[in-house]
């Protein structure tokens, strides 16, 4: 079969056999999962996070050969929380993204976060936006101008999100609910309004939590500790 040739990143890596590395990565015909063999070698050094790459890949089956590796940019060095927030963002895309599957759209959206990560821009707009990006590409996006039953959200009013369903108007007050002034600035992506990033990262842990089923994620319990 010959070889694929596409752009690239690393989410994660791991030793396998004897100077072979188990690579997963991140492309934008969908998530793989390869053998780098002599990873000790100049590659080796290449099978790090946020690195631009260009690869080469052989096989047919799910486990993939990397026939070549090379740089293509400048790699994204992160620091800190940014670091810790690059992180989480491959630790979501291993366990949500289906292998084999192609989203372009959400490769390039991952290029460009992470230039911006490493420039220091504000976390948690790119946060939110980046795994807003992610549900939608997943099928599992939800409208946040308007409740379950089509109609608009009332600056108004409180509502309750619900799992598959969507935004559902209450009337009464009663802990975890939504002001509808925080979804309408959250759907025109206005994080200047005070409250709504807060919102927003509440409505997002609360979206992707059926979808990573149960298991809590490492790079989250990496922020706590810091």
């Amino acid at each position: 079969m010959l070889a694929q040739v596409q752009a690239a990143y690393v989410l994660h890596s791991r030793a396998y056999k004897e100077s072979s590395a188990l690579v997963d990565l991140l492309t934008p015909h969908g998530r793989c999962r390869a053998v780098l063999r002599g990873a000790r070698g100049k590659a080796g050094s290449l099978v790090r996070p946020f690195i631009p790459l260009e690869l080469e890949l052989r096989g047919r089956g799910e486990l993939k050969a990397v026939a070549r590796l090379e740089p293509a940019g400048v790699p994204n060095l992160l620091a800190g929380d940014a670091l810790f927030s690059g992180l989480y963002l491959n630790e979501l895309l291993i366990r949500l993204l289906p292998a084999e599957a192609p989203h372009p759209l959400l490769f390039d959206h991952y290029a460009a976060t992470l230039p911006l990560l490493a420039a220091g821009r504000p976390l948690e707009p790119l946060l939110r936006a980046f795994e807003w990006r992610l549900l939608d590409e997943l099928g599992y996006g939800f409208a946040l101008d308007q409740d379950r039953h089509g109609q608009p959200i009332e600056p108004q009013g409180l509502y309750r999100w619900l799992a598959d369903c969507g935004f559902e108007p209450v009337v009464q007050l009663q802990p975890g609910l939504f002001h509808g002034t925080d979804l309408l600035a959250m759907n025109e992506a206005d994080w200047q309004t005070p409250g709504v990033l807060a919102a927003a990262k509440r409505l997002m842990r609360q979206a992707l939590a059926p979808h990573l089923g149960g298991r809590p994620l490492v790079s989250r319990e990496l922020f706590r500790k810091t």
